[in-house]
């Protein structure tokens, strides 16, 4: 079978289809990607076009294909122990906390495959020892969640890791399995992977001291930004942490936060006097 060209009429039906799901928007450069990440789809129902495939994923007829088709145009990138300073940061916060009895709470609020939120795990686990904490991992992608409890990663993408968190917290492939990482079950038992789309309600997942919010924003319009910071900050505590990307701002968006750094903000601590 033939590829089959994706229609700018087309392409725009699933612009409006990914703006209302998750808040994403979609480029006319992505144009050939989302064609691309779909053609599989067309193959599998046997249809002759894109508009075939989207009134099939509009009508209902077709259970569980909406989640399979934002799983496929959803971007998902990320790596081990991106963007260090924050985690200095977190180590920081993490060493001030060994002394509570409350559990230290990180968010992963859009985690991917999970290497963002096995990176804070290893950090917490190094740091308070004994002290509690929990690590929440959440994408918009099931596809991707279930990769992410797997803990399973080819060994290039763990290069970022240090040599003595490889020792402690992975296990090395061998015979079949050479060339990969697993994380080790200690670890991957302390982080909880769960569904979570920004873009609406938010769940109960209680509050957290730190929230990394990386790399998610750049696909969202101002608008769209406003109403997931809102929703994100109502889980922080007041004196807690959000991080964002490098290549992110929250310019404008919220007066909430105080700016720390460049991606650092933190929530003000509430006067009680």
């Amino acid at each position: 079978m033939s590829a089959i060209a994706i229609t700018g009429q087309e392409f725009a039906k699933f612009q409006r289809f990914i703006y209302a799901a998750a808040g994403i928007t979609l480029p006319a450069s992505k144009n050939l990607l989302v064609g691309r990440r779909l053609a599989k789809r067309l193959q599998h129902y046997a249809l002759n076009s894109y508009d075939e495939y989207f009134r099939l994923l509009t009508s209902g007829s077709a259970a569980g294909e909406v989640q399979t088709a934002l799983d496929l145009l959803t971007t998902n990138e990320t790596s081990f122990f991106r963007e260090p300073r924050h985690f200095g940061l977190l180590r920081e916060v993490a060493l001030t906390a060994r002394s509570r009895t409350q559990s230290l709470r990180v968010w992963s609020a859009a985690s991917s495959t999970g290497e963002e939120a096995y990176s804070i795990a290893m950090v917490l686990a190094d740091c308070l020892e004994d002290s509690p904490w929990e690590v929440v991992g959440s994408d918009v992608s099931k596809r991707v969640l279930e990769r992410a409890r797997g803990g399973h990663y080819i060994e290039e993408r763990t290069k970022n890791i240090s040599r003595s968190y490889l020792q402690r917290f992975c296990l090395k492939g061998v015979g079949a399995q050479s060339g990969t990482v697993l994380v080790n079950r200690a670890l991957r038992n302390k982080v909880r992977f769960t569904h979570v789309n920004l873009n609406v309600r938010l769940p109960q997942l209680g509050v957290f001291d730190m929230i990394f919010l990386r790399n998610v924003m750049i696909y969202f319009n101002n608008d769209t930004k406003r109403q997931v910071v809102a929703r994100v900050l109502s889980l922080l505590k007041p004196g807690g942490y959000l991080l964002i990307g490098h290549a992110e701002a929250l310019g404008g968006l919220t007066a909430v936060l105080n700016l720390l750094a460049p991606s650092i903000y933190r929530k003000p601590v509430l006067d009680t006097a």
